[in-house]
């Protein structure tokens, strides 16, 4: 079997996809439908079995036999970046985890976990080192700590985190504005034929502002390289190791259309000192661990995902 929380998310039910096309269906799908929406994103996979998230984590702590366990998938948590309050983050995201690592570590079960880019803070350096890590809110604290709570123990089994960079692509549809700016910019251009992009800020021209943006497709390769590569454990990010402009994304966006346009706003007064203007995967770490398999750069990952999502539409 095969455990997945967050397995009716984003990326946990992309994981689920790509289990199937591997003809693995043994499968415990773990989330929290409260956003029932999440279901859609399974209406296509095959799992033998589903938990909500607190059922799920209360047989852990009472250590649940769920019979072979080949690997855990720990994709679940509370990702809202605005939650401030401080106990209910911790509880959902670093004590669940915990409880997570005390289970598969007792047993020899690898552990592969969501961990995030957000733990660099405003950056500059975008590498696995603490002196790097400056998170600014609790969600961010929250990864942190955990990280941290991995590289102070030492395990006979596989535990991996991988630092998610700006992912994007299907099965992203329920987290309105959550969701990533390429699905954004298609839904502008589809209402208004305008791309929104912020004017320059932070020494940056209109539109240039760069992110790591890495295809749903690439970040779940890597999860599935690292179950096949037991014997590789750290925390490594999770990006293409190559910035780009949000312009570019809006390129590529309106080429998929054939139509539509770019259109600046004003950087918004709130978010002054709080944006992330420049992200960029330091991927040494991946790349000595052994995995080689090459990244999509934008220009290719989103027309795939406006395909995707034209092909869901037509269905």
């Amino acid at each position: 079997m095969i455990i997945v929380t967050g397995g009716a998310g984003f990326i946990g039910s992309n994981l689920v996809a790509a289990l199937n096309a591997r003809g693995m269906t043994d499968i415990l799908v773990v989330d929290d439908l409260y956003e029932g929406r999440k279901c859609l994103n399974l209406s296509d996979c095959d799992f033998t079995d589903y938990r909500e998230y607190d059922d799920f984590i209360d047989l852990v702590r009472r250590g649940h036999d769920f019979g072979p366990v080949e690997a855990v998938f720990h994709q679940g948590a509370c990702s809202d970046t605005t939650e401030w309050d401080g106990r209910f983050v911790m509880a959902r995201n670093f004590e669940y985890s915990r409880s997570l690592y005390e289970w598969t570590t007792a047993r020899s079960v690898p552990l592969i976990y969501a961990s995030s880019a957000s733990v660099y803070g405003m950056g500059p350096d975008f590498v696995e080192t603490r002196e790097a890590e400056h998170p600014l809110n609790m969600y961010a604290f929250s990864k942190f700590v955990f990280d941290q709570y991995v590289r102070a123990r030492t395990s006979a089994s596989q535990v991996a985190g991988l630092r998610y960079f700006n992912v994007y692509g299907p099965r992203e549809g329920h987290k309105d504005g959550m969701a990533s700016v390429a699905r954004h910019f298609s839904a502008q251009i589809e209402t208004t034929g305008q791309c929104k992009l912020f004017e320059g800020t932070d020494g940056y021209a209109n539109g240039e502002q760069r992110r790591d943006f890495i295809h749903v497709d690439d970040v779940v390769a890597v999860n599935l390289w690292l179950m096949d590569n037991p014997q590789v454990s750290g925390i490594f990010n999770c990006g293409t190791g190559r910035s780009q402009t949000f312009n570019d994304v809006a390129d590529a966006v309106i080429g998929w259309h054939g139509q539509g346009n770019k259109h600046y706003v004003a950087f918004p007064a709130h978010l002054q000192g709080r944006y992330q203007s420049f992200t960029e995967a330091d991927i040494a770490a991946l790349r000595r661990a052994g995995y080689t398999a090459a990244f999509m750069p934008v220009e290719v990952g989103v027309p795939r995902y406006l395909d995707a999502i034209a092909k869901t539409r037509e269905s």
